[in-house]
């Protein structure tokens, strides 16, 4: 079993710090809620009192941070993780951040005889709580290969994307693909509702037809159809409307620095963004459904 200093205990870093301990691994932790770190302990883990010490004499480091300011934060300066880490150290960043802030992170670990891959994460708070997230990985070879034992206590899917950013590039592409298909589907049940089409017939259509999607059979926007959706809950977040709406301007930053064109994106984007100003920015991403109903 390995050592792990585990930073970030948020909704999603917190049950992944958990799943670790629970398959065995020594994990000292570190956040800034004190609610947070205490949980963790009660759980099991270790307390580090600081980022130094959390990424002090251990085999690896695994972030989950909020943006890529804190990343590079976290990871730089006399305080840091990459000071503080030793010799052969392998920092696994599932943070969701933009590319290039992942390759500076990657670099940086690099440059001072650490290994480093970024390893963001699909499958919501449900999947970090049952272990069974799916992990999108970038970096070398090595590394991949010495981290996934420890993505393996964390998800049931580990998929090696390539190189340093590759994994970031995935997840931003994956999730373009989600937002945009969620209001595609909600707007396919507001018109049948319009229309005197039954939700579920739709639903049984649909998803035995060309319109099936994961929107549709594992996250129907809707009451009825999917038993285990936030539609069936109130809306509560598995995955937020501002998280969605990060991961989609992350994909809009991407796109125009490298020159893609993502219309349906930047729709997506405009849309979620209304959503969340409208004040529903902490409700599950699939309530868009209630937007595009009418609903204030």
């Amino acid at each position: 079993m390995a050592t792990i200093g585990f930073i970030g205990l948020g909704n999603m870093g917190g049950p992944m710090a958990a799943n670790l301990v629970k398959a065995g691994h020594d994990v000292k932790v570190f956040d800034l809620s004190a609610d947070a770190v205490a949980k963790a302990v009660d759980g099991g883990a270790g307390k580090a009192a600081t980022v130094a010490e959390a990424a002090s004499n251990v085999e690896f480091v695994v972030t989950v941070l909020p943006a890529g300011k804190h990343v590079l934060s976290v990871y730089d300066g006399p305080d840091g993780v990459i000071a503080n880490a030793k010799a052969g150290t392998v920092l696994i960043d599932s943070s969701t951040i933009e590319v290039d802030a992942a390759r500076k992170a990657s670099e940086l670990a690099r440059a001072a005889g650490l290994g480093a891959v970024d390893a963001p994460i699909s499958g919501g708070t449900a999947g970090a709580a049952a272990g069974t997230l799916t992990f999108m990985v970038g970096g070398s070879d090595a590394d991949f290969a010495r981290a996934k034992p420890i993505l393996e206590g964390m998800g049931s899917n580990i998929i090696h994307a390539g190189d340093s950013g590759a994994g970031q590039a995935a997840k931003i592409c994956n999730n373009m693909v989600l937002g945009v298909s969620m209001i595609a589907v909600s707007e396919a049940f507001m018109l049948a509702k319009r229309l005197g089409l039954d939700a579920q017939k739709l639903f049984d259509i649909s998803s035995k037809a060309s319109g099936q999607c994961w929107s549709l059979t594992s996250y129907c926007p809707v009451p009825g159809p999917v038993p285990t959706s936030p539609a069936n809950r109130d809306y509560q977040a598995g995955f937020a409307v501002d998280m969605m709406l990060k991961d989609l301007k992350l994909a809009q930053q991407a796109s125009a620095a490298s020159g893609a064109t993502t219309p349906m994106g930047a729709l997506a984007e405009s849309l979620y963004a209304l959503y969340s100003n409208s004040g529903h920015g902490g409700m599950d991403f699939s309530a868009i459904v209630k937007m595009l109903d009418g609903e204030k």
